[in-house]
């Protein structure tokens, strides 16, 4: 197992030579940000932000995330354009020493949250979803989001949605079929593992389909394109804000197919209403047993890169909520933690 963090660049309040201090830690997973989405990464920005990790004694490894441009989900006209900058997105990474790539297929919201900093009866704050919250929100006359208001102008996002409207999930599944059947052998070639990221929350919001929510949409994944470059980012925080989903089954499943080629471990707080909060990652203030996850990646010989997912923010920090250095850090020594335990016993 090798234990990263989720770096932003030289803008990010966190500083590598911060994240190298941390325990047992190999690298970051970081991405270009100045670059519009669906456009080429150039080589050299790439290169760049691997001397600039490997200066810190770090290694640059992962990229979270090479975005999916709507028009690829939307299956228009304009997607093979954007298909072939995808691929040479993925040729460039691989010229740099990357091994893994993140990615979703998320319609127009990568993540959805209420609430930035709800604060927990120990003064840290974290994100949460609050279910009833987003029931009242009509698309139709406008969506205000906590980091995303900021993404889209309220004109983009309503043409956007408008366009979503002919795309349900059978269609959604078509033009996600299209665009691995076109990227998978590209990311075979260069020695490259494509690891797709569940939607967050794992149900349909705003009336938009969602197709990566289970254990059955990731076998689905998995079968369109039987490769060992076409697999996962197996998110425990993503896919557990559904209490139907099993994490440790999934893990034990797709592990020993070794499919999972990126794991993100978080905890959730789960209502019975669909709410939840982001927990400390300990499995005892959360609804998943992050032991047991541990311990599945473990049994099936997993030996790929993990990262401590998003964190509260606490004593005092500030920052991109949910990726303060201060919280990860425990997260990522605590999950090390069960890591030497379970290897430890597990030979006894």
């Amino acid at each position: 197992m090798k234990m990263t963090f989720r770096w932003y660049g030289d803008s990010d309040p966190v500083k590598l030579e911060y994240i190298r201090q941390i325990p047992g830690m190999y690298g970051v997973v970081s991405a270009i940000y100045d670059v519009p989405v669906g456009e080429v990464w150039p080589v050299e920005k790439l290169q760049t932000l691997r001397d600039r990790t490997e200066r810190a004694g770090l290694k640059f490894e992962v990229v979270e995330s090479v975005p999916t441009h709507e028009d690829i989900k939307l299956g228009k006209p304009s997607r093979d354009r954007l298909i072939a900058n995808f691929q040479q997105n993925i040729r460039n990474c691989a010229a740099v020493g990357v091994k893994v790539i993140c990615y979703n297929f998320m319609p127009v919201f990568d993540w959805t949250r209420t609430e930035m900093a709800k604060v927990l009866p120990d003064g840290s704050t974290t994100l949460s979803f609050d279910a009833a919250e987003v029931a009242k929100i009509d698309p139709e006359k406008g969506i205000s989001l906590p980091g995303w208001d900021a993404s889209y102008k309220p004109e983009e996002l309503k043409a956007l949605l408008e366009e979503y409207k002919t795309v349900d999930e059978q269609r959604l599944w078509a033009n996600l079929e299209y665009f691995l059947k076109a990227i998978i052998p590209v990311a075979e070639a260069v020695g490259v593992k494509m690891a797709m990221h569940p939607d967050d929350p794992p149900r349909p919001v705003f009336g938009l389909p969602r197709i990566m929510k289970n254990r059955d949409d990731y076998a689905r994944l998995l079968d369109v394109v039987d490769s060992p470059s076409n697999g996962i980012t197996l998110c425990s925080g993503s896919l557990g804000a559904d209490l139907c989903n099993s994490v440790e089954s999934m893990v034990r499943e797709f592990g020993a197919k070794k499919r999972i080629h990126f794991g993100h471990l978080r905890n959730v707080k789960v209502e019975a209403d669909g709410s939840f909060y982001e927990s400390t990652h300990r499995s005892c203030d959360g609804s998943l047993d992050m032991a047991a996850i541990v311990k599945a990646y473990y049994d099936t010989g997993f030996d790929g890169y993990w990262r401590p997912d998003h964190g509260r923010m606490i004593w005092g920090e500030t920052g991109k909520p949910g990726y303060g250095l201060y919280d990860r850090a425990l997260g990522a020594v605590y999950l090390n933690g069960l890591w030497e335990a379970v290897s430890k016993y597990s030979r006894a």
